[in-house]
């Protein structure tokens, strides 16, 4: 298929180059910066998605050795010259990365990482513009937290005696120890914000990280509504290590005749795309065969756009999917859901009904691989004396009709907006929380009026280096350079 194109494709690359290759003649000693320089110039004029839009990635870029040796020795080393060959980084390509240590890159984007098992959101305190507090939104299960008994909607306002501001919440909370203090929230009985108070109440609990595996299964219940099963499903991560898990979640709901199914996604920020496909199978199971996903590739690599189609099994000579045929699916959204979450939402809604609940998604279209200094890009024969590797962007999704997740993110309509507030988080799988609620008031048919929760505070956003590798969708490396 179309792999052995893209080796082919890097071979002619290299092959009439004029500059040294660090492909060639490893030893044992230590590699310098330059090395590591030539493997990520060559990688992304490989593979990267907007290579054409980035002149110092043309194939004609250099005329000799001397000049690229030049280049590649203007930069203060791999880092820098990487960014530098990154389109728009700050609204188009916001997601490439290059790492020193693939191995916990690895590990990552099979959902594991050190962690205590908290994830949080961060708000001003009302009436200050540095001043912040933190909310714990998840716990995961089977974590340190979880066996503390913390629980959602818990707020805290500093950390390690520290008050919270929006410049220390990366430095405070990436320790790998620390002391939450705990504060009440009151909103003083009123709608508005600006009078809303934050108190410190004396609590307070220690937490260390530790290698710790998540199940993106985070909750699947069964919810009576009317007479009618439906089914809930909190689905943190598209990890292909844990489908068995995601498709017995739908053999329960299969055998419990469930007849609409809300797809929580509020905090998933991605994955792999076949594990996408899968679960488009699972949802429907009338489209077997029929296009689901497609991937476009740069100019260069046309040859190997691909499609990854409705299914039965989990892949080749995999178990049977347990499909519930449905016509229409609920998807529970934030800021927070990106990537394969929203190829779900827009893959699916070309053939069935999609409802959309919650906030506008983040907007990320395009997948991923993980990309190494070996003579093909491949985990084969890889470059012993250093650990770097890229996780550029390499080819965007559309759906079976060319459509593209908007860069904007996918916004529900207005009457299904419901924005999370620290005055009303609820509890994830109760059918009081306010997302829920509103998908489960849909279902009964009690009309399509919003639920009034109050105005939102001001969130803290940007990129918080809390948690790993969010926002991706990406290739699985064994089928992209194997096949």
């Amino acid at each position: 298929m179309t792999m052995k194109i893209l080796k082919i494709t890097l071979i002619s690359v290299f092959a009439f180059g004029l500059m040294t290759s660090c492909f060639e003649d490893q030893d044992d000693n230590a590699i310098a910066s330059s090395d590591i320089s030539d493997f990520v110039w060559k990688a992304m004029n490989a593979v990267y998605l907007y290579k054409s839009e980035i002149p110092d990635l043309a194939d004609n870029r250099f005329s000799s050795n001397e000049e690229y040796n030049a280049y590649l020795n203007g930069f203060s080393g791999p880092e820098e010259l990487f960014e530098s060959l990154i389109y728009e980084r700050e609204t188009v390509d916001r997601f490439s990365i290059i790492v020193n240590d693939y191995i916990a890159l690895e590990q990552a984007l099979n959902g594991v990482f050190k962690s205590n098992g908290l994830e949080y959101n961060f708000y001003y305190i009302p009436g200050s513009s540095t001043e912040a507090f933190g909310i714990i939104r998840l716990v995961l299960n089977n974590s340190v937290a979880s066996g503390l008994n913390l629980e959602r909607g818990q707020v805290f306002t500093s950390v390690n005696g520290t008050p919270l501001t929006a410049s220390n919440l990366n430095s405070l909370l990436g320790q790998d120890t620390y002391t939450l203090e705990f504060a009440d929230y009151d909103d003083n009985g009123t709608p508005e914000t600006s009078d809303d108070t934050i108190t410190p109440n004396g609590e307070s609990i220690t937490l260390t990280k530790q290698p710790y595996t998540e199940n993106p299964v985070h909750l699947a219940s069964i919810i009576p509504v009317d007479g009618v099963n439906v089914g809930y499903l909190m689905y943190n991560a598209f990890n292909a290590n844990f489908v068995n898990q995601l498709n017995q979640a739908f053999a329960t709901f299969q055998s419990n005749n469930v007849q609409d199914v809300v797809l929580d996604l509020r905090y998933n920020g991605g994955g792999r795309v076949d594990v996408a496909a899968f679960l488009g199978s699972m949802i429907t199971g009338q489209f077997n065969g029929d296009v689901f996903s497609k991937l476009i590739y740069n100019e260069n690599l046309q040859s190997n756009n691909d499609t990854y189609n409705f299914s039965s099994t989990l892949g080749s000579g995999g178990a049977a999917i347990n499909s519930l045929n449905l016509n229409r699916v609920y998807v529970l959204t934030t800021d927070k859901t990106a990537s394969a979450s929203e190829m779900i939402i827009n893959s699916l809604k070309e053939y069935i009904q999609v409802i959309q609940i919650g906030g506008t998604t983040v907007g990320k279209s395009q997948a991923s691989i993980t990309v190494y200094d070996s003579p093909d890009l491949s985990r084969d024969n890889v470059n012993p004396n250093h650990t770097y590797a890229l996780q550029p962007l390499v080819a965007i999704s559309v759906n079976a009709n060319d459509g593209q997740v908007p860069p904007t993110g996918i916004e529900p309509e207005t009457t299904f907006e419901v924005i999370e507030s620290p005055r009303n988080f609820g509890v994830l799988g109760d059918v009081n929380e306010p997302l829920l609620a509103r998908a489960i008031q849909h279902i009964s048919g009690n009309g399509r009026v919003g639920l009034q929760i109050g105005p939102s505070l001001n969130e803290i956003k940007g990129k918080l280096d809390l948690q790993p590798l969010e926002n991706e969708m990406y290739i699985d490396p064994e089928i992209l350079f194997k096949n």
